[in-house]
């Protein structure tokens, strides 16, 4: 059947009569079996953009003002894009790197979705290795949680889970006692990247990364403190979530599980979608970081950081961004070394809304909301801004004397624009009023028709 003709068949058995929906073709089968054909409604057309079309002269002035505050210092730039008429209509610095803070996550979440797809998951699991030897192996779950949380969303996998299936199949085999091992070999290289501040492993601002942890490898859920190794925190977690359910467990050695491991039990993540939405909403460092691992494991064949910002730059490429001297460090953007063009920035905006990509499309909703959620939760509220309240999408970026919002807005016409504002000149003592700038300049793209 030719896919601009599709039909609905609705099977009706041992009918004497037939009664047919409006318009539908009734076609006899046997004298005890009738298939009714329901021709498909017609294809709508795009929707048209609505209201004038904002010109470059319109953007202008709705951002002369907040970009020419003071506490942003003197390196500050913006570019603005119409989406829904694909052409640019600002760019002041766009051509300039800039270091990009958390924005830097955009790009790692859009080259993640690319390179695994939206509906990728990370598993957990449990192998035997003969025996009463069992080992835990880590499959890069970023959200792995040591309890159910209490959040409804995202519904993450977590230890006990994952000990209550381990349990239910070793008591079918009789097995009441066994030996733990842990294996986060998934990913290599150093677990820290050695170009971020030294103070942020120890103040918990982030932490070692790894394929096997739980709660981010926090020693407490929601709390700084890291463990020092996390696979085997997460391993002696596992042994007394078995002993709950009555499995006697000793804590084994960290080895490699060989790929003839007998499936004990396993866990799976939220898919990549809800994963990469979680990363940008709550700007979370660790995440991030673990998915660039994954990049580069998807793209090189290799789960190092390093592996995972070649791999980062090769899919940035194939999906037709201008890298240009743009310079990534890591995935998380507490690199103070990372040095990205907002071209580059509004690139991967642009994708999430291209649809010619619907395996990026879940990164737009997945951005925080102006004055509603996530990172944009508490903001929005100073003078100037309230016309963004609810529009702005947005993913955040904080450094001393770094501020930037990458994401997208709709004008009071119902343009969509894809938009960058950022500074790294910030006056160090004034963080709120550069920020705040920053929040004028997105409010007042939603506030104008910018005709």
């Amino acid at each position: 059947m030719n896919r601009s003709h599709r039909a609905a068949y609705v099977t009706l058995a041992g009918c004497v009569a037939l009664t047919t929906v409006p318009g539908a073709q009734a076609v006899p089968v046997s004298s005890h079996k009738v298939t009714t054909v329901l021709a498909a409604p017609p294809v709508l057309a795009p929707a048209k953009t609505e209201g004038a079309a904002p010109t470059p002269a319109g953007i202008q002035k709705a951002l002369a003002a907040a970009l020419s505050d003071p506490s942003l210092g003197k390196h500050a730039g913006a570019l603005v894009y119409d989406v829904s008429r694909e052409r640019q209509l600002f760019a002041k610095g766009a051509g300039t790197t800039f270091t990009p803070a958390s924005t830097m996550k955009v790009l790692t979440t859009v080259s993640a979705l690319a390179a695994l797809g939206p509906d990728h998951k990370f598993t957990t699991k449990v192998v035997s290795t003969g025996g009463t030897n069992l080992v835990l192996v880590g499959g890069g779950d970023p959200l792995l949680a040591s309890r159910k949380p209490k959040a409804a969303y995202p519904k993450v996998a977590t230890l006990p889970e994952l000990a209550a299936a381990t349990a239910k199949a070793l008591k079918a085999k009789g097995v009441r006692s066994v030996t733990l091992g842990y294996d986060a070999s998934l990913f290599s290289g150093p677990a820290i990247n050695h170009k971020w501040q030294p103070n942020y492993v120890p103040e918990g601002i982030a932490g070692p990364t790894s394929a096997l942890w739980v709660d981010e490898g926090r020693l407490t859920p929601g709390m700084a403190k890291r463990a020092a190794s996390p696979s085997q925190d997460a391993a002696r977690r596992f042994v007394a979530a078995l002993a709950s359910f009555g499995i006697k467990g000793r804590l084994g050695k960290a080895t490699k599980a060989p790929a003839s491991a007998a499936l004990v039990a396993q866990v799976k993540s939220p898919p990549l979608s809800v994963v990469a939405g979680y990363v940008n909403l709550h700007s979370d460092n660790d995440g991030a970081e673990v998915l660039l691992r994954h990049i580069g494991l998807a793209v090189r064949k290799e789960g190092s950081y390093q592996g995972g910002i070649a791999g980062m730059r090769t899919t940035l490429t194939r999906l037709g961004v201008t890298l240009g001297n743009a310079r990534f460090e890591d995935g998380s953007g507490l690199s103070r070394t990372n040095a990205v063009p907002l071209s580059v920035l509004g690139s991967a905006i642009r994708l999430g809304a291209d649809p010619d990509r619907p395996e990026l499309r879940s990164l737009l909703p997945g951005l925080p909301v102006a004055a509603f959620n996530g990172s944009l939760e508490e903001r929005f509220g100073t003078a100037g801004t309230a016309a963004g309240k609810g529009y702005v999408r947005a993913k955040t970026g904080t450094l001393t004397g770094v501020h930037s919002l990458a994401g997208f807005v709709r004008t009071r016409s119902g343009t969509m624009l894809a938009f960058v504002v950022a500074t790294d000149t910030a006056m160090p003592n004034k963080p709120l009023e550069a920020r705040a700038a920053l929040d004028r300049a997105s409010a007042a793209l939603a506030a104008c028709g910018c005709t």
